[in-house]
Formats: C-alpha cells, structure tokens, sequence
C-alpha cells in the first residue's frame, strides 16, 4: 500500500507544481494525507478511501460543489494549503497554537487520544530519565513529536518517518523502541493486528494538541466563510446520523460525543 500512496502522492504533486489549482465557487481542491488507515488510505485500484475522504465527498455532494482530494504527505497539507494550492485539507489536525496562528480549525471531526506505543515486557517512566537512549519513531511535523521534543529533547533518540505504515514496519521489525500516537489508528492498525502482538498502550492518554481535545479540518484565515459552510454541512451530516453510517464502514470506534444520539 505504501507504494500505491508514493505514487498517488507523486502524481499530487506534479499537477501541483504544473500550475497549482485554481480556486473557484464551482469547484474545491481539499488536500488528505492518504496514508492513516482506517481514517485514510490509496487502496490497490489508485482511489484514495477510508473515513475522512468518505465523509469529504459527503459534504461535498451536501454543498452541491464539485470537489476534488488530493494526496500530499501531512507535513506538506499547511504549506500547500497557505500557498493557496488547496482549498482547504479535510485530514484530522490537532490545533497546535503555532497551527492556529497560521490556519482556521473547523468543529472536532473526532476526538482521538494519543498513547504511547510499547512492548508489553517493558515498565517505562515517563520522564527525561526513564526514557533516557529510548529510540522512538515518529512523523515528521506530526503534533506528536512536537510534544516529544518539548518534553525529552534529546534524552530519547528520535526518528522521523513521512507515515504511520513505516513506523509501524520498523516497530514490528524490532529497530524502534516505541512510538506515540493516536489510540484508535494504533489500536485497528497494530495492536489488533499479528504485526503488534507484544506491544501495548502505555503512559495514559495524552492530548497533543496543545493541550486542546479533538481534531478538525482547516481552512486560510482568508477562507472563514468557506469554513463556516464546511462546519455547518458536517453538523448536517452528524445530525441525520449519516457520519456514524460512514464511520460504520472503517471502524466501530465511536469518534464523536453527538453520535450516541445514532446508536
């Protein structure tokens, strides 16, 4: 799958840098990172599925505007985005102060904890010491190894990958010690799976996110009616219970507090 992501990825990019994309009433280019299962992910046919970019053609078809999904790596989602090369990126963001500052935040999308990611045999302390040498891998630009770099800096060892599929290969193989991110991604995508028997949740739950729960869709500061109208379509979409049928189809982890309403 990863492959499939590259190259779907590549191909992103070169129509970005063939003239970027064009803005207009009519039609809406939103970037998704394409490589977070169950959330998003390019499957063998080349088309980019999973939850968020289900539930962005769902808005879409609501707003009555066409809509095109491009697949960026998620460091490159905020620089396009500001670059005006999308309209707006429907991935899950956590609201960093240093994001914030830059970009609008829609309403949650889902509320998601982080956990730290380790082998069941260990008994970590979560501090500068207890960590001390730890080799964790990471995702570039990711709220995650924000959070790890404000609090170990360099007594943990740190290695950055460009998507959870290569943390998760390198965690199974042995060459990482731990990592830390979001429970329900980790939980369907390792924990559940043959490649993450041995491992397990560590440290309790931890918002990332600047100490914020949840994470949203993004929009540019110049971009607030656009946003008004993206939130106003998804309070729709979880209302008539449509966003739980969707999240239905890639997991039974409940994603929103609304949802109970539609169980």
């Amino acid at each position: 799958m990863i492959s499939s992501v590259r190259a779907f990825g590549l191909a992103a990019a070169m129509l970005l840098a063939a003239g970027g994309y064009a803005s207009s009433a009519e039609k809406l280019i939103l970037g998704n990172e394409g490589s977070y299962p169950p959330f998003s992910m390019v499957d063998a046919s080349g088309k980019l599925t999973g939850f968020e970019p289900e539930l962005a053609r769902e808005m879409c078809k609501r707003m009555e505007t066409e809509c095109e999904l491009v697949v960026l790596d998620f460091k490159g989602l905020i620089p396009a985005l500001l670059q005006n090369k999308l309209d707006a990126v429907a991935t899950q963001t956590k609201p960093l102060p240093e994001r914030k500052a830059k970009v609008l935040f829609g309403r949650p999308i889902l509320f998601n904890p982080d956990s730290y990611v380790v082998k069941e045999d260990t008994n970590y302390t979560f501090t500068k010491e207890g960590l001390k040498g730890v080799k964790i891998g990471l995702q570039r630009g990711s709220a995650q190894a924000k959070y790890i770099a404000e609090h170990f800096g360099d007594a943990v060892e740190t290695v950055f990958y460009d998507n959870p599929d290569q943390i998760r290969l390198d965690l199974a193989s042995g060459r990482l010690d731990m990592s830390l991110g979001p429970k329900i991604s980790w939980t369907l995508e390792f924990l559940n799976k043959p490649a993450g028997k041995g491992w397990k949740f560590a440290g309790g739950d931890l918002w990332t996110g600047g100490g914020e729960q949840g994470s949203s869709w993004i929009a540019r500061k110049d971009s607030q009616e656009l946003l008004d109208r993206m939130n106003k379509t998804v309070d729709s979409i979880v209302a008539d219970c449509t966003f739980t049928k969707l999240r239905k189809q890639f997991m039974e982890v409940v994603l929103l507090p609304e949802e109970k309403a539609c169980m």
